[in-house]
């Protein structure tokens, strides 16, 4: 009997040691060390591991109850043990079953602990399992929480785009179909819009709106389809009023009074008025030609650049405001005149300008215009048979221009280049008419006799600047002229019929012949 209890004693501590320091190996390989992140439980990890614990303890409190009571009393018996009457036979019985029952209470308390070890051992080696199991669950949720939200941007971010496309898409249908917005009127200031050369009418109606002149491209546009004459729009500058209903505005610019900054310069024009010894009539120079095309408006509205403004600006001494071309700067300004010093700058032909800038600005704009023209007809490759520069060309084409017709450039040309050669006075009549108020096809003596910085009959070599606006095939006559040995030249009747020789003797009988035709006779 001792042993059997000293060796349940022994079993019952070696449990109770199992219990509190034995190492569960497995549990160990199988333990997650996560120490960067402190796992996150959810409602529903608890909710399970809750669940979880509740029935383990019913399944305990089960076993419990199905377990036989041995040891206790039975329902209607005392807890305490009866004593026989006997004198020692009673109690011998009596300690026997208390023994038992001493026994008995003992072997259930070694199993009830042992049980309650073993649970205890069972849930110690399941702890890691269910925590490595909650922080993946924890992981797991987190990660669907972000697909969640991830989704949820995407799908906002979806129904954003889309409804502006939706917007964009019926602003562009009701500005399709609806009517462009316009002007009804009353009209504004006239304002000056630009006409490009190639310009369709969708540009011009961008450029109308662009100036204030119609509320939308799309009305004027509307506008101008409608009317076949918009073919016939040329490039320029044309004067229309501000705020116009688009098809006000399409009308005006059909209209033969809203060209403006139209100018015409006629071959051999100069800068400045001039008058006729014959007639006292006005020549018009091309600082006239330019303040009249300037005009914009009528009646007390009309503005206008004066002949007096553009004389100042063209003395100017800022020489690039001027648009004066690099090949023709430092002759320009050496000039002695400097109101005369943009002389032959301005080409012939036909310009269109600005009406609105400045006189500096339309200045620069013609002679920018007119050098690019020059420069077309190869005047910076040109002087290696002349041995002249390209100011020295333009020179010796605007006294071509003045003195010969068009058949007889060439040749002109051709004298001009022989007498500098040979270093021989030029002696053109229209370089000393070029520095006179009063002009006319023949000049005196005493005109003759006048040292200019013009007058070749007072010197040899070319003027100091050009004397008119040279015509394009002047520059090509220069440029290229005429084969010929001829010194002298004249025009022998109003028919314009010139004479060329090489010979002093003939070239005075030809000058005879002038006189007799009166084309040599003066006004004076």
């Amino acid at each position: 009997m001792t042993d059997r209890w000293a060796r349940a004693e022994e079993r019952f501590r070696q449990r109770e040691a199992e219990r509190r320091y034995r190492r569960n190996d497995q549990a160990w390989e199988d333990y997650d060390d996560d120490t960067t992140v402190i796992p996150r439980y959810t409602d529903e990890d608890y909710d399970e591991e809750l669940a979880a614990e509740r029935s383990r303890r019913a399944a305990a409190q089960r076993a419990e109850r199905t377990e036989p009571r041995r040891g206790r009393p039975q329902r209607g018996e005392s807890a305490l043990p009866r004593r026989s009457r006997g004198d020692g036979v009673g109690g011998g019985r009596s300690g026997a079953a208390s023994a038992r029952s001493g026994r008995g209470r003992s072997e259930r308390g070694g199993s009830r602990s042992e049980e309650h070890a073993e649970s205890r051992s069972e849930r110690s080696r399941s702890a890691p399992s269910r925590g490595r199991r909650s922080r993946a669950a924890s992981r797991k949720a987190a990660e669907r929480k972000k697909r969640r939200r991830n989704l949820w941007l995407m799908g906002a971010l979806f129904v954003v785009l889309f409804a502006g496309a939706a917007v964009f898409a019926g602003l562009k249908v009701v500005k399709m179909f609806g009517a462009p917005e316009d002007f009804s009127g009353p009209v504004g200031p006239l304002v000056v819009v630009q006409v490009h050369p190639g310009d369709t009418s969708n540009q011009i109606a961008e450029e109308m709106q662009k100036k204030g002149v119609v509320a939308s491209s799309e009305a004027f546009f509307q506008a101008a389809v409608r009317n076949s004459n918009m073919n016939s729009v040329q490039p320029g500058y044309y004067a229309i009023p501000s705020h116009s209903p688009s098809t006000q505005a399409v009308t005006v610019l059909l209209g033969k009074s809203s060209r403006v900054g139209n100018l015409v310069v006629s071959e051999g024009r100069q800068l400045h008025d001039q008058q006729d010894v014959n007639t006292g009539s006005r020549k018009d120079g091309i600082y006239r030609k330019i303040a009249d095309a300037s005009c914009v408006g009528t009646g007390t509205n009309q503005k206008c650049i004066t002949y007096d403004q553009l004389d100042a600006a063209g003395a100017g001494a800022d020489l690039t405001a001027l648009g004066v071309p690099s090949w023709a700067e430092q002759r320009v300004r050496d000039v002695p005149d400097r109101s005369r010093q943009l002389e032959g700058l301005i080409a012939a032909g036909t310009w269109d300008f600005d009406p609105s800038g400045t006189p500096e600005q339309i200045l620069k704009q013609l002679v920018s215009a007119s050098s690019r023209s020059y420069e077309s007809t190869g005047l910076l490759q040109s002087g290696a048979e002349t041995k002249l520069n390209p100011y020295q060309t333009l020179i010796a084409a605007s006294l071509v221009e003045r003195e010969a017709l068009p058949q007889d450039m060439g040749k002109v040309a051709r004298v001009i280049v022989n007498r500098l050669a040979a270093n021989q006075p030029l002696q053109f009549d229209s370089t000393v008419n070029y520095a006179l108020d009063r002009t006319e096809v023949a000049t005196t003596d005493t005109d003759r006799a006048k040292r200019t910085p013009w007058n070749t009959y007072a010197m040899p070599g070319l003027p100091a600047t050009p004397i008119s606006a040279p015509s394009l095939n002047a520059m090509r006559a220069v440029e290229n002229p005429e084969p010929g040995t001829w010194l002298y030249f004249v025009t022998v009747d109003k028919q314009g019929t010139t004479l060329f020789t090489e010979s002093y003797s003939e070239h005075l009988r030809n000058i005879e012949k002038a006189r007799q035709s009166g084309i040599l006779d003066s006004g004076r």
